[in-house]
């Protein structure tokens, strides 16, 4: 399939599949006689794959890393799951701070009822 095909299906920029192949992420397609790019459809996949690593918050050099497991036959399962924690402790770092500064949550006073019948 040519680049404008797979890019609108993968919901990508024609741009951005030439980024990923320059990167290293999209393995180059062979090339027609006539020079245009002719992917196989399994690109398509690897592309959604590099589009939802990244809205995730894996960076390309981790989405790299994922591909080159995935690429040698071996499931990347463990190191995605080691990655997304260590984002996940990122975020709890940026926006909590460290473990020692978060507050404790605080409990509402309680109430003081006045009686009626003074």
């Amino acid at each position: 399939m040519r680049i404008g095909v797979l890019a609108a299906g993968a919901g990508v920029s024609t741009k951005a599949v030439r980024f990923y192949e320059q990167a290293g992420l999209l393995p180059a397609p062979p090339r027609t006689s006539s020079g245009y790019r002719e992917y196989a459809p399994q690109a398509a996949d690897r592309l959604a794959f590099i589009r939802d690593a990244q809205a995730a918050g894996l960076t390309l050099g981790e989405v790299r890393e994922v591909l080159r497991i995935r690429d040698a036959g071996r499931a990347p399962c463990e190191h995605v799951g080691a990655l997304i924690a260590e984002h996940l402790r990122a975020v709890e770092r940026s926006c909590c701070g460290s473990p020692r500064r978060r507050r404790r949550p605080t409990r509402a006073p309680a109430r003081r009822t006045t009686s009626a019948a003074s």
